[in-house]
């Protein structure tokens, strides 16, 4: 039954995926972030569904080519320069059989994210892709929170089998990052049920954080509360209900929760710990000698005998910085850790700008979360092996979205003033439905 209502569900969809590049976004977006087909236990367990939404998306493309519009922005071209640079790493590879399937995997990404960049410009297109991030994702926050509250924290939360976020530690991060995303609907919500589902939906969401019992992910959560709380309106409130909402679900936790979060200030006693420090030191050594790196995949056997200090204690990154060092070498990183820094510095931009403006003011609220994700990403990502996953690539499409929309709407406004008309997006704007009131 499970199949069969998946299977209807996107062949529903997809004749708009069809239609128009931006509904094929959304749907190759929902099933490469939250892989529902995995959740099936028939025959569209393995259906290619991606795929199909993929081949739609780019074949809408062709009649609606004169709408979409390639943005002329440095994060872009990083982006394409990554997504080469991992082709050459790819090439030169240490092992290059294992490298092409996930080489294959990381280019649908990228280029699927350039298809993004080009199709989401609007606000409703902003805030639908966030909706299905939130909500592929957010599915996962409210099952494993329930999970975690039920089974008293005793048991890991998981994520779904055969994806990108099927481990704790990978699930983790991720819920730490769409919790500020789901603030941000909140905050814009014109209606107290969605706002109430939103808000049970992040607590739940936190719960299963820590029911991943992991402790990159716990450190993830502790820095994206304080940038939560830096980032709220109203600061004394704020801060003392995430505060008191932390405290509530850390107390909640077992003993073997504590235990295990406090051998974080302890590593040298932890096995686990010190394997990725061993992990870290070959991803060093290899990206020394390589200038491409080693390729994807290089934890093997093989490559540890040549490059680790413990060659015996294969184990991976557990890294997203080590990861790129080690894959892709100084340049491969490099260009990784410029897409991060172009993303905030061009949140903080908008951010600034937008604050000014009534009509621009979901911009500053939007900008403000989008940096609070992106800080639990670059914290908590130091202790994951998540460096090609969907969804920072997604965060930065929005980011880069969010800072034309507002280039062209002050375009706009700018043009009309000149002519002393008033601009068709205020117009526009001044009927909407007005801000819900904003609570920390």
């Amino acid at each position: 039954m499970r199949d069969i209502l998946l299977v209807l569900l996107f062949v529903g969809i997809l004749p708009f995926a069809l239609r128009y590049t931006w509904v094929g976004v959304l749907l190759w977006t929902w099933f490469s972030v939250m892989n529902p087909h995995r959740l099936a236990y028939g025959f569209a367990a393995d259906l290619p569904f991606a795929m199909v939404a993929a081949v739609a998306t780019f074949i809408s493309m062709i009649p609606s080519w004169k709408q979409l519009r390639f943005p002329r922005d440095p994060a872009v071209v990083c982006l394409v320069l990554f997504s080469i640079w991992m082709c050459v790493s790819t090439l030169f590879a240490l092992l290059p059989e294992r490298s092409l399937p996930l080489l294959d995997r990381a280019l649908k990404i990228q280029l699927m994210t350039l298809v993004a960049l080009m199709a989401i410009h609007e606000r409703k297109h902003i805030e639908l892709f966030l909706w299905v991030n939130v909500l592929s994702l957010g599915f996962y926050g409210v099952k494993g929170g329930v999970f975690t509250l039920a089974s008293g924290g005793e048991a890991r939360v998981w994520g779904p089998s055969q994806s990108m976020i099927q481990g704790n530690n990978e699930l983790g991060l991720a819920l730490v990052m769409v919790i500020p995303l789901m603030n941000y609907l909140r905050l814009v919500a014109t209606r107290a049920w969605v706002r109430h589902g939103l808000l049970a939906a992040m607590i739940l969401s936190a719960a299963a954080a820590l029911g991943t019992q992991s402790r990159g992910t716990f450190l993830a959560f502790v820095a994206m509360g304080v940038v939560l709380l830096l980032r709220s309106r109203r600061k004394v409130l704020g801060g003392g209900l995430i505060l008191i909402s932390g405290l509530l679900l850390i107390s909640f936790m077992p003993d073997s929760w504590e235990a295990r979060m406090t051998t974080i200030t302890n590593y040298q006693a932890d096995a686990s710990a010190m394997g990725r420090v061993n992990a870290w030191q070959t991803a060093l050594n290899i990206a020394n000698d390589r200038i491409t790196g080693g390729g994807f995949m290089v934890a093997t056997k093989s490559v540890w005998d040549v490059y680790s200090p413990a060659p015996d204690w294969v184990l991976t990154a557990h890294s997203i910085y080590f990861q790129a060092i080690g894959e892709q070498g100084w340049i491969g990183f490099l260009l990784f850790v410029a897409l991060g820094v172009f993303g905030f510095v061009y949140a903080s931009r908008v951010r600034k700008q937008a604050r000014s403006r009534p009509e621009t003011l979901w911009l500053h609220d939007l900008a403000g979360m989008l940096q609070v994700s992106m800080v639990g990403y670059a914290v908590g990502g130091a202790f994951l092996s998540l460096t090609y996953f969907d969804l920072p690539y997604n965060v930065l499409v929005i980011v880069i979205a969010c800072r034309h929309w507002l280039k062209e709407e002050r375009w706009k406004t700018d043009k009309a003033g000149a002519f002393g008309a008033t601009a068709p997006s205020e117009a526009k704007l001044s009927t909407a439905a007005p801000r819900a009131a904003r609570v920390p």
